[in-house]
């Protein structure tokens, strides 16, 4: 096996290539497919339309060559009777111009999509590279496009002997016809004899239509390195990314910080961790952890409480426990709801104390604390 060297085309296009590949205007095209579909369109619209259209135009014919002795002696005539002839022959067209044009306009969409490129517009010098021209010449896309050419001749030649031997009875039974049933006749022959062929150019299309998303895949193939520039491009340099991130960082700590004086308690470790908490009456929901932070950011969010009067409770354990084991607005676990509870009403308790001056409630120490044995953080391991 032949090691990677980074410089073969290997890996699939990414969406970005394909992206800009589009915006180029360089999409999947198979211009078999749209002349089978523009043929078959046609085909449809003889089978349709075509008996009206032909007996549109024997009118239109013959009222052309009726001439009464007004129109012989006054010329503009002339040009009233190409006026009507014209508007006749081209509003008797309308089924053919409709099926076309929404063949012309549906099928490029059902391959490649629909899909307009200010850049595919503007000039390019590789287009009328001599060099590029015959590089294209004897390329693979050039013997694929031969062999079709070649395919298309002997199977639409192939189709048309056989619709012809097939043909031949009601052909030969076409002189003996008189002229308007013969025309009719004629325009039925032509018109499934049209569609027969033009069917024949599908088995075309199912070889060219594979082939053109295969070759416009490979067309964009990418090599290692260029998928990995891709990424290093979208994502950013690492710097970049590390900047963000302590940017993200900042705001939600000033996030953070701002929930601070609405706590109704901060519990500390004393001065390692910090984790504020606040409790709903009106809600009925457990508390929640509005902030949490160790070392720099504990001892700012002491600060922002002390600042507003929000109480300080010293519980190293309680403390450890809900910032290992608890995110920022989650509830606290519910290992930790009677911990918790005896800290919250001994707070209420303390501040209903200070105002109707009442007698302090006794304070809570370590061992009143119970804390599961999984919720228990330890202190040497951190």
């Amino acid at each position: 096996m032949a090691e990677e060297t980074g410089q073969e085309k290997s890996e699939e296009p990414t969406e970005k290539r394909l992206r800009e590949a589009r915006e180029k205007g360089d999409i999947p095209r198979s211009r078999e497919l749209g002349s089978t579909a523009l043929l078959l369109s046609a085909a449809a619209a003889g089978l349709l339309f075509g008996e009206d259209v032909a007996f549109t135009m024997m009118s239109v014919m013959r009222e052309s060559f009726t001439l009464d002795r007004q129109d012989v002696f006054d010329t503009s005539r002339m040009f009233t009777h190409l006026g009507e002839a014209l508007y006749e022959g081209f509003f008797s067209l309308w089924g053919f111009f409709l099926l076309t044009l929404l063949a012309a306009l549906l099928t490029p969409i059902a391959l490649g999509g629909w899909n307009f490129s200010g850049q595919a517009l503007q000039p390019k010098g590789s287009r009328i590279n001599p060099l590029s021209g015959l590089k294209r010449m004897f390329s693979l896309k050039a013997l694929m496009e031969l062999g079709k050419g070649l395919a298309k001749f002997l199977l639409v030649g192939s189709f048309a002997i056989m619709v012809l031997w097939l043909d031949r009875p009601d052909l030969i039974a076409l002189a003996r016809e008189a002229v308007e049933p013969a025309v009719a006749h004629s325009l039925q022959i032509l018109g499934w004899s049209f569609l027969v062929m033009s069917l024949s150019l599908i088995i075309i299309s199912l070889v060219d239509v594979p082939f053109q998303l295969y070759d416009y895949n490979k067309k964009l193939k990418m090599t290692m390195q260029e998928v990995k520039d891709e990424m290093k491009n979208t994502e950013g340099k690492p710097e970049v990314k590390g900047r963000i991130r302590q940017l993200q960082r900042e705001i939600a700590q000033r996030k953070m910080m701002s929930e601070v004086p609405e706590a109704d308690v901060v519990i500390t470790n004393p001065t390692h961790y910090a984790v504020a908490l606040k409790y709903d009456q009106q809600g009925g929901g457990a508390p929640r952890v509005i902030a949490k932070g160790a070392d720099f950011v504990a001892l700012k969010i002491r600060e922002v409480a002390e600042a507003h009067d929000v109480p300080l409770l010293s519980a190293p354990a309680l403390a450890r426990a809900l910032y290992h084991n608890s995110e920022i607005g989650d509830e606290i676990p519910a290992g930790l709801y009677k911990s918790v509870a005896q800290v919250l009403a001994y707070v209420f308790q303390l501040k209903r104390s200070r105002q109707h001056l009442e007698e302090a409630p006794k304070p809570l120490h370590e061992d009143d604390f119970e804390i599961p044995e999984d919720l228990r953080a330890d202190p040497e391991s951190e």
